[in-house]
């Protein structure tokens, strides 16, 4: 994603980026690097490799296995391949054209990259936010959900997430293509980067998803009490019973609480920050920018990797076992 600060360049000097240097007021990567830039790509080639190939396990799992082929996993694919492009278009393009140097000097790539930041970003969210609505029919309303959530409907939330994403992406971009012509930046455009975009692509859909995830919550733990009551006839039982309840508590603070801690902190500062006549430093910045695309890294494990029957798949295509035969029809523990 992609704030909208006012910067006074001649005052930010060489501390803009470990890995750039001023040139002229252009800002441009250094031919010799720090071991402080040295590193800092390492870690974060890293974090897109780890990215890439997380995303990549859960496409195959979901394509090649038909266990697999299901309307919630439809909605995890789509989150997938969101993520994946993140990895492979956003933090390249991210590391070539950092945040902080495009806030000071925006040329066409940094457009560019923002456009992809802030689509595909959006896009994860709101993918995000539809699996919460399918896990609130599967929980809240089971016997209507095969009626409510079926291939149709997932295709209709795939398609507006995706549509919605793109038109945000493009909105809140071209809405700075005019700052040129303003003396100081157009009212519209603070408007529409500051306000209006962050409403749309984290705001509401956060509001969404912890209104859903509260009564998934109260629903489950009521029907664990039910359950409880009619069928605990021990303690081996009421064990039972009990972990059931801290599994799907501890599931709820794992996916709420990981999202609103990648993306939080970012939403805040580009909505708060432009207010007042001070930005954030430099490393403030760039850590909540990449802070909100590990996001994109870590929704496989919180998606995925949390289901054995995904882990199943995930070894057998680690292992190369899908290549030695026609194992699509396996079942998955």
């Amino acid at each position: 994603m992609e704030p909208e600060v006012s910067v006074n360049r001649t005052t930010i000097g060489t501390e803009i980026h470990p890995c750039y240097e001023i040139d002229h007021f252009n800002y441009k990567l250094t031919n010799n690097p720090s071991i402080m830039c040295v590193l800092l790509y390492i870690f974060l080639v890293s974090l897109s490799v780890i990215t890439i190939c997380g995303n990549l396990l859960v496409l195959i799992s979901i394509i090649y296995f038909k266990q697999l082929h299901t309307p919630t996993n439809y909605l995890i694919l789509s989150l997938a391949v969101a993520d994946l492009l993140v990895g492979i278009i956003v933090f390249p393009l991210s590391m070539a054209f950092s945040l902080s140097s495009c806030l000071y000097h925006e040329d066409l790539f940094c457009k560019v990259r923002g456009s992809f930041d802030i689509s595909l970003s959006t896009c994860s969210i709101l993918n995000l936010c539809c699996i919460s609505i399918d896990r609130y029919y599967a929980v809240c309303q089971p016997l209507t959900y095969r009626t409510k959530i079926n291939h149709s409907v997932v295709a209709i939330m795939i398609l507006v997430s995706w549509v919605v994403s793109a038109l945000i992406g493009i909105g809140v971009i071209t809405g700075g293509l005019n700052n040129d012509k303003c003396e100081d930046r157009c009212l519209i455009d603070v408007l529409i980067a500051n306000t209006v975009g962050p409403i749309l692509s984290f705001y509401l859909p956060v509001i969404i998803m912890l209104c859903i995830y509260f009564k998934i919550f109260l629903v489950a733990q009521r029907q664990a009490n039910s359950i409880q009551n009619k069928t605990c006839q021990g303690t081996k039982s009421g064990a039972t019973v009990s972990k059931m309840e801290r599994k799907a508590t501890k599931t709820l603070a794992i996916v709420l609480g990981v999202f609103l801690l990648c993306w939080t902190p970012f939403f805040l500062y580009i909505t708060f920050v432009p207010l007042s006549n001070n930005s954030a430093p430099v490393p403030v910045i760039e850590t909540l920018n990449w802070l909100t695309l590990s996001n994109s890294m870590l929704n496989p494990f919180i998606y995925a990797f949390f289901y054995s029957w995904f882990r199943a798949a995930f070894r057998m295509i680690i292992s190369g076992k899908i290549f030695q035969g026609d194992f699509s029809n396996s079942k998955l523990h």
